[in-house]
């Protein structure tokens, strides 16, 4: 299981230079944010990027632990995750019986 890291601290996490550790930071190589880049720019930084399944994991906690810090473990977090889950899981529903929604658009009611 030490070859593929799994459940453990990324490779480029250093407790004396990090400090505690942070699920939603990313601590590998620092690059150029997407909103900054030019046009020219965008396809060079995509070629950077690490196009890997594990690294898609990886964005994916990041964004869910950066979502938790936000808006679900705050003392006073208030009711926007709650409304956030309803509102997500509304559009999936809606999206997985679409196919059953297009044969009524052209049906008449009266």
């Amino acid at each position: 299981m030490e070859k593929f890291n799994i459940g453990g601290y990324p490779a480029a996490y250093d407790p004396v230079k990090h400090g505690p550790y942070d699920p939603a930071r990313y601590y590998g190589k620092c690059d150029t944010p997407f909103l900054d880049l030019k046009l020219k720019d965008i396809p060079a930084w995509f070629g950077r990027r690490e196009k890997t399944p594990r690294a898609f994991v990886g964005v994916c906690s990041r964004a869910f632990w950066r979502w938790q810090h936000k808006y679900v473990q705050p003392k006073k977090c208030g009711v926007a995750p709650f409304f956030q889950v309803t509102v997500c899981c509304m559009i999936y529903f809606y999206l997985i019986n679409y196919r059953k929604f297009i044969p009524q658009r052209q049906s008449k009611y009266h």
